[in-house]
């Protein structure tokens, strides 16, 4: 890793350089699978997608039993406020994922959202979603 600090992703099954966003994504999978029981099988890292013509990756998605998109987590480095900026980023990616969940997380600051098909909007939770049924 070029005299780099690196962390190995468990999902991945490689050694990666350890940024400071990478440090968020790599804790929030652990939280994830370790300690709130989220199979380890239904989450995957950096999927793809296209908005306005540009490739863009979400950081982590989380399915359900069923294959459709439960959790949608973005990661922001530690130094990142949580900002109105922010959570439109992570809802441009909603649009396209359409999770039932979003969290986006710098690693010390999480917003937890829960989008209601009632209203069509996002409705702020109190915890980290239960694991996909």
């Amino acid at each position: 890793m070029d005299g780099k600090l690196g962390i190995f992703d468990s999902l991945r099954k490689k050694y990666l350089i350890l940024t400071p966003e990478e440090w968020v994504r790599q804790h929030m999978i652990n939280l994830l699978i370790n300690h709130m029981e989220y199979p380890k099988g239904l989450v995957a890292l950096e999927k793809g997608l296209i908005y306005n013509k540009l490739q863009k990756r979400t950081d982590l998605v989380v399915w359900n039993n069923e294959g459709h998109p439960y959790l949608l987590v973005e990661c922001k480095a530690p130094g990142i406020k949580l900002t109105q900026k922010t959570m439109e980023q992570a809802c441009l990616y909603h649009q396209k994922v359409k999770s039932k969940y979003l969290v986006i997380s710098n690693g010390m600051k999480h917003l937890s959202l829960e989008w209601s098909e009632d209203t069509n909007k996002f409705l702020q939770i109190n915890s980290f979603p239960d694991p996909p049924k």
